[in-house]
């Protein structure tokens, strides 16, 4: 599906993570630690590379006692979009670091 708008950093972000994954299923609380990304962000980011064709998705069955979980993992269209869109590099802060003794 061809984009029309820029990816977000977030979106860099998660794609970067997801693709490091290799092709492994990964849940949302992990993606969010990862990718230091909140869940009102990462959530509906990720529903909507879903629903572009860029993710599949998944209900796991975790241990007994436990909810099931969504999860998570790149379609070979997310791939080729996490490739061709690698997160930005962090801006220096000007600032140096301090050294502790």
């Amino acid at each position: 599906m061809p984009r029309t708008r820029a990816l977000s950093p977030h979106a860099r972000i998660v794609l970067a993570v997801l693709l490091e994954a290799e092709g492994r299923w990964s849940h949302g609380y992990e993606l969010a630690r990862r990718a230091g990304v909140r869940s009102g962000t990462l959530y509906p980011l990720l529903i909507r590379l879903e629903a572009q064709g860029y993710l599949a998705a998944e209900w796991q069955q975790p241990a007994a006692g436990r909810p099931p979980r969504h999860a998570y993992r790149l379609t070979a269209a997310g791939v080729d979009l996490a490739r061709a869109n690698p997160p930005a590099p962090a801006p220096a802060t000007g600032r140096r670091a301090e050294v502790m003794l």
